[in-house]
């Protein structure tokens, strides 16, 4: 058996992996919530927020591109930082996907039984976790190309939205042949009827709807041309979000006051009914079953491929460091698998908590992800300086990107639906430390493990 994952990725895969994460459920359902936060200046704050990621993804894919591994940050930090940030951020990072990967597997089971009203929740996030397991245990470009496709779906969703609202705004589909117009923009309030802290309170919710999108990282170590993919994948993460999120919410906002938009149900439902698409709810639940295993898929990828660059460094059981003839950590992939499962039971137990559950207690585990990237990004260009695809504007950008997750951290405090977050972070950060020393995972190293090439 092969000791090393294998570069089977292909460039569209890559491409669409960047894409897909970029567009998900926080798009589908979140942006409703954000539109009653900040009304029209929600514009803003997804341009802000999507400059800041994309600060976070040149960071990141300026070390991928010069050293594409896998682990990716765990192994960046771990080099550039010292091991332990190296063992903290990976270990960090396979709880994220996991918690992630149940919540997103609790999606499949919830738009399904809209479907299906009379099948326990449950029965459907054991199906998913059953598919999924079964497409992340052969080889590699079968995940890629499920990847791409989920990808395609939602992006065809995505742009008919946009040609369809425009075509009502300028000229008057679905509303007897009178354009609507912009004026919904700002005729309701102005463009910041909820003021200037509207707009800073949206960005958390915004900057969690990206979460996801570092995964292009985890998959430098098995894409076929790392030099080439990485950079399009990264640089086209802004105009991806200035399309999809910005556009998207613009065209939306332009039909329909902002203030008569509900939580209750997606806007895209709402604009596709208005055009008069039959089954439009049908169609966009079509969507987020595909957003949400797409995420699900995503996760369960990242996870199993942590649990092997941590093994490779001797931060976890060895036995995970093994991968099949085909080139996938089939242990790993397992393990984390059976993790997930938990996610079976507590549908089981608790089908109407989980998912929002899930989602606000590893809002803290992402921000360490990012805040890891930038931090693991400064040594790494004090030791080799600008390389061949340079974070531009460094280290201001990454200065005032890092500012803005001291910012988002302190939010999450401030808010009482989101303090359990920093409860349980910093509380699974201590247990991480404690397990280091008391283990001595620090001096277990071997020789072998260290050279983080090997992951």
């Amino acid at each position: 058996m092969t000791q090393h994952l294998q570069r089977r990725l292909m460039p569209r895969h890559i491409t669409f992996m960047a894409l897909g994460m970029a567009i998900g459920t926080g798009l589908f359902l979140g942006s409703a919530s954000t539109i009653q936060i900040a009304g029209p200046s929600v514009l803003f704050a997804y341009m802000f927020g999507g400059l800041m990621i994309f600060i976070i993804m040149r960071a990141l894919g300026e070390m991928a591109v010069h050293d594409p591994v896998a682990g990716s940050f765990s192994s960046y930090a771990h080099r550039y930082l010292g091991p332990f940030a190296g063992y903290v951020t990976g270990w960090n990072y396979w709880l994220l996907m996991v918690g992630v990967g149940m919540a997103e597997s609790t999606g499949v089971g919830i738009y399904m039984k809209l479907w299906f009203p009379h099948v326990d929740q449950w029965v459907w996030v054991l199906a998913s976790v059953l598919m999924i397991g079964s497409l992340n245990l052969m080889a590699v470009k079968v995940y890629g190309e499920m990847e791409f496709w989920f990808t395609m779906i939602k992006v065809v969703t995505v742009v008919l939205m946009i040609l369809g609202g425009a075509g009502m705004i300028w000229l008057g589909w679905g509303n007897g042949g009178r354009p609507l117009g912009l004026s919904h923009l700002w005729s309701h309030g102005g463009w910041f009827p909820k003021g200037l802290m509207g707009t800073v309170l949206a960005l958390p919710v915004i900057v969690f709807s990206f979460g996801g999108i570092e995964t292009v990282g985890m998959a430098a170590g098995e894409a076929s041309q790392p030099e080439r993919t990485i950079p399009r994948a990264v640089n086209s993460v802004l105009w991806r979000i200035l399309i999809f999120y910005v556009g998207a919410l613009f065209v939306i906002m332009a039909i329909y006051p902002w203030d008569q938009l509900t939580t209750q149900s997606s806007p895209f439902v709402t604009t596709f009914d208005k055009l008069g698409i039959a089954q439009a709810a049908g169609l966009i639940n079509f969507v987020l079953i595909t957003a949400a295993l797409s995420g699900f898929n995503s996760t369960t990828f990242s996870g199993s491929r942590m649990l092997y660059s941590l093994a490779n460094k001797g931060q976890a059981p060895a036995a995970l460091a093994k991968v099949s003839a085909h080139g996938v950590p089939i242990r790993g992939v397992l393990v984390t698998l059976a993790c997930l499962m938990v996610g079976v039971v507590l549908n089981y137990e608790l089908p109407k908590n989980i998912f929002g559950m899930m989602m606000s207690i590893l809002s803290f585990n992402t921000v360490w992800t990012w805040s890891m990237v930038l931090i693991a990004h400064f040594s790494f260009r004090r030791r080799f300086g600008k390389t061949a695809f340079p974070l531009r504007g460094w280290p201001l950008a990454s200065v005032v990107c890092l500012a803005f997750m001291l910012f988002v951290v302190v939010m999450l405090g401030y808010d009482p639906g989101t303090r359990v977050a920093l409860y349980v972070g910093l509380g699974w950060v201590a247990l991480l430390t404690i397990a280091y020393f008391a283990f001595g995972i620090g001096k277990r190293m071997t020789l072998a493990a260290v050279d983080v090439n090997a992951a």
